[in-house]
Parts: structure tokens; sequence; C-alpha cells
């Protein structure tokens, strides 16, 4: 999964494939054309509700999907963090430093294929050091275990 470039519509589709559902009721459930849903395939961005209904119809978390790139390419500042924590806001605050599994193995697979170095990945995805080196020693136990 590439979270730099996201595609919603692509996503959708595959989503529709991966769980069989019938384009008749899709296009009842949206109370639209099978037309429409071609272009909502088509479309690279759709509004917010239109995609909260399409996880809602197909039981998955698209918005997740921006999540993570939100963790990836656009990780809060600790000291930005910590301020906003201080001050009273309107709308809630989320950590963003919070990773999903997901994200734990995309990275570990960077460094086992050599894609990238640990250096870069930290540079890059603002992901401590210790961290990086806590996931790769818990995960290449786990994956050792498996093996034996």
């Amino acid at each position: 999964m590439n979270f730099k470039q996201i595609h919603i519509g692509k996503l959708i589709e595959q989503r529709v494939q991966e769980t069989q559902i019938e384009l008749t009721r899709i296009c009842k459930f949206f109370d639209c054309t099978e037309k429409e849903i071609a272009q909502m395939y088509e479309a690279e961005n759709l509004y917010a509700d239109f995609i909260l209904k399409w996880c809602k119809l197909l039981e998955y978390d698209f918005f997740r999907i921006y999540s993570q790139h939100l963790i990836l390419y656009a990780p809060i500042d600790n000291q930005k963090y910590e301020n906003k924590k201080t001050g009273k806001l309107a709308l809630p605050s989320f950590r963003k430093n919070i990773y999903t599994k997901e994200i734990i193995e995309f990275v570990i697979e960077l460094i086992r294929n050599e894609t990238k170095t640990t250096s870069q990945i930290t540079e890059e995805y603002n992901i401590p050091k210790t961290t990086l080196y806590k996931w790769l020693q818990k995960y290449s136990t786990i994956r050792d275990r498996k093996i034996s």
C-alpha cells in the first residue's frame, strides 16, 4: 500500500471487488446510477460524506488510510504537541504518533528489503531511533519464532 499517493476511488473499487457487493445494491444505497458509481471509482478524491457512506457499506475504515498518511508524511512536532495539550482547543486533539501494525510492518519491510536505511527512515518519517530499534528487535524475534 502506497500511503503517499492515495487514490480513494481505486481503493473503494478494490474493496467492492473483495466483498463482491452487487452494483445494484450499491446504486440503491447511494441512490444514484451505475455511471455515477463508475465516476466515484475514477475519482482520486471524494467528499467526506461519500467516503463515510462507503465505509459503512463496505465495512472498512478508509479514513484510516489518510491517518496513516499523516503519521508517515506529516508527523507532529513533539514541542507543538506539548503546547497544544496545555491550551484549550475547540476541536479534540489526537496524537498522530501512535503507530499501527501496518505502519510498523511497512517500515520494517523497508529496512529488510534495504529500500531505506534506519537513518533515512528516522529523517523522512520522524520515527525516533529507539522506537525503530525496538521494532526491529521485537519483530525479528517474532518472525524467527514463526519460522522455527
